[in-house]
């Protein structure tokens, strides 16, 4: 039984006609710890008992079963909740010792399917800076439901078919050597791509070039066919490259080009369900009921679109994978798009629709701009990560010069700044890009709870005990009590994270864990040898897990030594 569960249980003795839930919904954690560890508000009694809730408080608390707490009191309209300190601190930590790895697990999911579409960059283009939200954002969620028990499908849903296809493969054949794109594929292919771009204002028949390569795409020509999969396999290759770099997997490459071949069937459902409707010579569905403008379907010269592609991949989706869930990381601009694509998908009478959902992230800017790969103006995410390892590795040569494995140390650091600079921030919330803030490695930064974890090994190295088995774990409640108690709240951060698609929950708790751990390491002698000395290595054991854990969830290593 958790402590909020315990509350939980003592408050149904008093409340018979309150479900569980509903008393725990209700429960709050009061900021000042002096007012307890848990309150219960009595505002919304009144009605139903028809007093004044500091009454109904008062007589409640005689009513509350007070077994295995400090003390249970009424602070007018609340009663405060004091833990029995000693016991349920015992318990916190041998629940961490015992199972550091499965600790904070909750069964949320019951090993349900999860696809989660993340990353999806287009092929012949550098992963950029931009990239890096959905990425890490994508990959962190997946982790933080898989800790919940779900079992996560990760989809990099390339951008690999479109009419800038065509007009990259015009480029090519107009200004290209095959020579200069295996010396540098990506740059050279989006330099390509950009001076296509560029000069097609003046030049109209470059465009229409492109479109005629990616009829010839569409149509099988074998030419074109062959210059889309030497773009695509180099494209992937570089990123593998950078996904190396940032320890994320995928277990479906399967793009817009797979989805492209199984349009057919989302077609003709819409024909049998006469939902298509003709405008202006295009076909759409009209979705005027839920408010939404309607989406293009086919377009006036036959073609197909975005949602058509989308609309095969949900079925193929729900076919393969049979989920209970399927999440697409996506910017917030395309909010609109997917509420369309859920109601063509309730509309065409599947009732799995709502199982779509789109987790929307704010823009990542350059300096106030917009990134825009059409106009060159992109960062290189490669090249901020390998900045970042270079930055780390000179502090690491400064301050620590005789660290064993410092160049691998120095990637664990500096990937993981830049993974925590983005996670950190709300993932709706738009994010400025500057490469001196997120290389940063002072305040609420990655590094700082590394540091806050490496310092915690290197105090039980010096302590020499890991087997915490016989320890006497009470005798540190009392003078680290707030600090166990946060411990004991790991599962409830997940837990937020989890209902919310927000790893910025996670990033904050790990910060607050790391600072709470530094302000007990300043104003406690944990290495003075005296009774308590086991208990407190124990509880710094206890610390260095979970930190490594929270860590883990944002795709970030923790260093044993910095």
């Amino acid at each position: 039984m958790s402590d909020k569960q315990q509350v939980v249980a003592a408050l149904a003795k008093a409340l018979p006609e309150m479900a569980a839930k509903d008393i725990a919904d209700k429960i709050e954690r009061p900021k000042d710890g002096n007012n307890g560890d848990f309150a219960f508000p009595t505002f919304f009694l009144a009605k139903t008992f028809h007093k004044a809730p500091q009454l109904i408080a008062s007589e409640l608390v005689e009513q509350v079963d007070q077994t295995g707490f400090e003390k249970v009191v009424v602070a007018g309209p609340y009663i405060n909740f004091f833990l029995d300190k000693a016991q349920v601190g015992a318990n916190i930590l041998k629940a961490i010792l015992n199972d550091p790895e499965h600790y904070g697990e909750l069964d949320m999911g019951h090993q349900a399917n999860v696809t989660i579409d993340y990353s999806s960059p287009n092929i012949a283009k550098p992963m950029g800076m931009g990239h890096l939200r959905s990425t890490m954002i994508g990959e962190a969620v997946a982790r933080i439901l898989e800790k919940v028990n779900y079992n996560l499908i990760r989809i990099d849903y390339l951008g690999d078919w479109g009419t800038q296809f065509g007009k990259l493969m015009a480029a090519y054949k107009m200004w290209g050597s095959e020579e200069e794109v295996k010396k540098d594929p990506i740059n050279t292919l989006l330099k390509y791509y950009v001076r296509i771009n560029t000069e097609a204002d003046e030049h109209p028949e470059y465009t229409e070039e492109g479109r005629a390569w990616f009829a010839k795409l569409e149509h099988g020509d074998k030419e074109a066919w062959r210059l889309w999969h030497w773009f695509r396999s180099v494209s992937l290759e570089r990123f593998q490259r950078v996904y190396k770099m940032l320890d994320v997997n995928f277990d479906s490459f399967n793009g817009e080009a797979f989805s492209a071949q199984k349009m057919e069937e989302p077609i003709q459902l819409l024909r049998d369900k006469h939902l298509l409707k003709s405008s202006r010579g295009a076909q759409i569905v009209d979705l005027d009921a839920y408010q939404l403008t309607p989406p293009l379907i086919i377009k006036s010269n036959g073609t197909t679109t975005y949602i058509t592609r989308d609309l095969a991949t949900a079925l193929y989706r729900k076919r393969m994978y049979g989920h209970a869930k399927s999440l697409y990381v996506v910017g917030a601009e395309q909010e609109n798009y997917y509420k369309q694509l859920r109601a063509v998908l309730k509309e065409m009478g599947f009732n799995w629709w709502d199982q779509l959902e789109h987790i929307s992230f704010g823009l990542m800017n350059l300096n106030g701009q917009k990134m825009s790969t059409r106009k060159g103006n992109v960062v290189s995410l490669e090249d901020v990560l390998n900045d970042s390892i270079k930055l780390a590795r000179q502090q690491i040569a400064e301050k620590n010069p005789d660290l064993e494995n410092a160049d691998e140390v120095a990637k664990q650091v500096g990937v993981g700044a830049v993974i925590f600079h983005d996670l950190k921030n709300y993932r709706r919330n738009a994010v400025n890009f500057k490469l001196e803030d997120v290389v940063k490695f002072e305040g609420e930064t990655g590094p700082y709870v590394q540091y806050a974890r490496a310092r915690a090994e290197s105090i039980l190295r010096k302590g020499g005990i890991r087997d915490f088995s016989d320890v006497d774990l009470s005798l540190v409640s009392g003078e680290a009590w707030e600090l166990i108690s946060f411990l004991g709240q790991y599962s409830e951060a997940i837990k937020r994270a989890a209902l919310n698609y927000d790893p910025s929950v996670v990033a904050k708790y790990a910060l607050e864990l790391a600072k709470k751990f530094n302000q007990y390491y300043a104003h406690t002698r944990i290495l003075e040898e005296n009774e308590a000395q086991p208990a407190r290595l124990a509880l710094t054991q206890a610390v260095s897990d979970v930190l490594k854990s929270a860590l883990a969830l944002l795709d970030i290593k923790a260093p044993d030594e910095m």
